[in-house]
């Protein structure tokens, strides 16, 4: 949620904002709803301090007016009745009054807090304005000793790719009919060695998180109530990507939602509370299973592992003060970071800079990184894939965009300190999306007899077993 005084103070920074990230907003009607809304509470203000006067003064008008009536004349009496019976009337009619405009105030509040939803948080200046991803800027690539980028894969390493899909079918290292049958579209079963390397991934990034770079593992919920989901800044846009439990329906009480990542419960952990600015930055890393709708046309680079309903991931977040400057290291530091995993992997990736109109409601900025995957990409004249970057990873900076949707604070002295509350800044990255880190593993790590060779990163968590077939 954006800033409502930033708002006022400058509407146009963000309907250039609106502009640039693709979002369409009426915000002048927001302005005029909360002119109008400003006014009426305005009102309401006024007459509370008018009925806080009237409760001091009531009792001793009317006792002054009560000793009058005793010693009046019949011909008085009538005109003294006649004002205690006012007094009296007035407080009930402040009531009325302010009930009436509370009512009012009920009325507008709806329209307005959707429109104040639905405003993106404007893209930092030095993020370039595109439309789409096809926009994005290719910031740098990496890849191990002995990959030329200018050669195909057979010309890396001597021999024709196989495709994951082809490879997992040969070790057994996915089913995809049987998940199919359980499931649905889009559904897998890991089996044997594929469920070993899944495992091996996302325990060595968790231990990779918290051993090396100081972050405390969290568990979180995955099933979540909605608040959680608008306080993240995945709803209210993004909720046909999301899986609905109809509790409602069924007299369990709120609706919920099962979510498409840790970052939700890990934001979700400090929601309403003041933190003491001494105990920041939070750094906390999840493990969780996650869940996406993935709506659209399926096709050839969607297929196998790429893009699932069901996944696990290990997940960083970053809580801290409201300091751009230290958010813009956090995000630096939490890509180096993944850039470690993946290099510790020997795994040829880039770091692509999102365009404006790619980086969603809530993010200021983002960095995607892509891994090479061999299977992917235009075929050459042999049929042969010749390549092409998934996206494995998502770095996002966002200020106090989500923290001011959570109501998360932090106060410089401690919760029982004299300052002022301010609004703390977080990010979010990827540490490792499984089964989809598999493709790039699994494909860069294939030798030339079909078997696969276990990264050596990853070889103590599958019990020293070094290959695959």
């Amino acid at each position: 949620m954006i800033d409502l005084k930033a708002l006022r103070d400058n509407p146009q920074r963000f309907k250039d904002g609106c502009t640039k990230k693709n979002y369409t907003v009426d915000i002048d009607q927001l302005l005029s709803l909360d002119e109008h809304r400003r006014s009426l509470q305005s009102e309401q203000e006024s007459l509370r301090a008018e009925q806080k006067k009237l409760s001091k003064e009531t009792g001793p008008k009317i006792g002054q007016l009560m000793g009058q009536l005793k010693g009046a004349s019949d011909a008085d009496k009538p005109s003294i009745e006649a004002q205690i019976a006012e007094i009296k009337e007035a407080p009930a009619k402040l009531k009325d009054q302010i009930t009436a405009l509370d009512e009012q105030i009920s009325q507008v509040e709806p329209k307005l807090n959707e429109l104040l939803l639905a405003i993106p948080l404007p893209p930092d200046d030095d993020v370039p304005v595109g439309s789409t991803s096809d926009d994005n800027i290719e910031i740098s690539r990496w890849a191990p000793d002995g990959w030329d980028w200018d050669k195909t894969f057979e010309q890396n390493k001597g021999f024709s790719p196989k495709s994951h899909i082809e490879l997992c079918e040969m070790h057994n290292l996915v089913d995809f009919p049987r998940g199919v049958k359980i499931a649905g579209s889009r559904s897998y079963i890991l089996s044997g060695d594929g469920m070993k390397l899944h495992q091996a991934i996302l325990r060595y990034a968790i231990d990779t998180m918290t051993n090396e770079n100081g972050f405390t593992p969290m568990s979180v919920p995955v099933l979540v109530r909605e608040q959680a989901m608008i306080g993240t800044g995945f709803f209210p846009g993004g909720k046909d990507q999301s899986y609905q439990v109809n509790e409602e329906a069924r007299g369990g009480g709120q609706d919920m939602y099962l979510t498409g990542t840790g970052e939700v419960g890990l934001m979700g952990l400090h929601q309403d509370e003041i933190i003491d600015e001494a105990n920041l930055p939070l750094k906390y890393v999840t493990v969780s299973t996650c869940f996406r709708r993935e709506a659209g046309a399926a096709g050839k680079d969607t297929a196998g592992l790429y893009r699932i309903h069901q996944f696990d991931k290990v997940e960083q977040v970053v809580i801290d003060v409201a300091d751009e400057s230290k958010s813009r290291q956090h995000h630096k530091d939490m890509m180096g970071f993944v850039e470690h995993l993946l290099k510790s992997l020997g795994l040829p990736h880039r770091l692509l800079q999102c365009c404006t109109g790619d980086l969603g409601v809530k993010n200021a900025d983002m960095i995607d990184i892509e891994c090479w995957m061999p299977s992917r990409g235009d075929e050459d004249d042999n049929g042969v894939p010749t390549g092409e970057f998934g996206e494995t990873h998502s770095a996002s900076r966002l200020y106090d965009f989500q923290c001011r949707r959570l109501n998360m604070r932090y106060r410089a002295g401690g919760e029982n300190g004299k300052g002022a509350t301010t609004f703390c800044h977080s990010l979010n990255n990827t540490v490792a999306a499984s089964p989809r880190i598999l493709i790039p593993i699994i494909e860069m790590y294939q030798n030339a007899d079909g078997s696969i060779t276990v990264p050596e990163a990853l070889r103590p968590y599958m019990n020293g077993q070094e290959r695959i077939g």
